[in-house]
């Protein structure tokens, strides 16, 4: 059974916090559901402030809540590991790095950026581990204290996260190198409704981008191939197909001359940032910090590149694709 340093209160608000529901957390802390209850309302009684909504399908954080939750999970965070730490003085035990990413970067980037890392550090005995999710669920994982790090695509600053890096990440059209489109130094959101679109799902930061740019010039469209796998619908692109894309995410496909990848001229679509994360407040061991300069260096490596052209073998820089 795990140990917490937290106080019976603070341990039982993140778990309703957590899972949403009094009932659930307390199944989870293995006590009564009123047991729970009677906690909420001392912390909240001590604190003179509403942590939730009580409401027929669950509980949902008040403004005060989520300021609590961030700071309850970063200081559960340090408390466990300080926990591990004490009960493995005797022994080196591995050097973990814990990453979150959605999982555009899970197919290629995000694998050979942790490959490249090892072959850095032979002599450490590593223990990387990545979680894949949607965008929302990258961030509850690092303010939770699941994940020290997280790379995901953002459109606006996020309660109680760090950004550690941010580079501009435009959302382009990406298209089969043949593709009447790819005549075009930049494409219109009207241009690109007039082919199958290929796009991945509605909670992903590219859709909602580019969603709003047509409900703003009042223009519908019907998806030809939809998914929540987004690395799916590159290698499906044929004919007049059209895909919602970073140009990180399909550097090895333009680069390799089969496909053509065009900005968009609205500037909503050019408002998403990438983003490295992680809690506000919380230390970060010396190892994930030389983690989050080999992805910043990877991240800059894409930003000097010129989009659209392919690279001369010969000269070609170190790649993480």
């Amino acid at each position: 059974m795990a140990i917490s340093l937290l106080s019976l209160p603070l341990r039982y608000f993140l778990e309703v916090a957590r899972t949403g529901s009094v009932n659930q957390a307390a199944q989870r802390l293995h006590v009564a559901a009123s047991a729970v209850s009677r906690q909420l309302g001392k912390l909240e009684d001590s604190l003179g402030v509403v942590l939730f909504e009580r409401q027929a399908r669950g509980m949902n954080l008040t403004e005060a809540g989520t300021r609590l939750l961030a700071h309850a999970s970063a200081h559960d965070a340090q408390a466990l590991e300080l926990v591990e730490q004490l009960q493995d003085l005797s022994a080196q035990g591995a050097l973990r790095v814990r990453l979150a990413c959605t999982e555009g970067f899970a197919a290629a980037f995000m694998p050979l950026v942790m490959a490249g890392f090892r072959q850095a550090h032979p002599q450490v005995q590593l223990q990387l581990q990545l979680q894949v999710a949607v965008p929302q669920e990258v961030s509850a994982l690092v303010l939770r204290g699941e994940a020290d790090l997280a790379l995901k695509y953002s459109t606006a600053p996020e309660k109680g996260l760090q950004v550690l890096h941010s580079a501009i990440a435009p959302i382009y059209a990406v298209m089969p190198a043949q593709h009447p489109l790819a005549r075009q130094r930049s494409v219109s959101v009207a241009d690109v409704v007039r082919y199958p679109l290929l796009l991945g799902a509605a909670n992903t930061t590219g859709r909602q981008l580019f969603d709003l740019s047509c409900a703003v010039q009042g223009l519908r469209y019907v998806p030809a191939v939809e998914s929540n796998f987004s690395s799916a619908l590159l290698p499906l692109l044929s004919g007049q197909d059209v895909v919602l894309a970073s140009y990180l995410t399909a550097a090895r496909w333009v680069e390799a001359g089969l496909l053509a990848a065009r900005p968009f001229d609205e500037t909503q679509l050019q408002q998403r940032r990438l983003q490295v994360l992680a809690a506000e407040g919380r230390s970060q061991s010396a190892l994930v910090q030389q983690f989050t300069q080999a992805l910043v260096i990877a991240i800059e490596e894409y930003g000097k590149r010129k989009v659209g052209r392919r690279r001369k073998a010969a000269a070609a820089p170190a790649s993480v694709f």
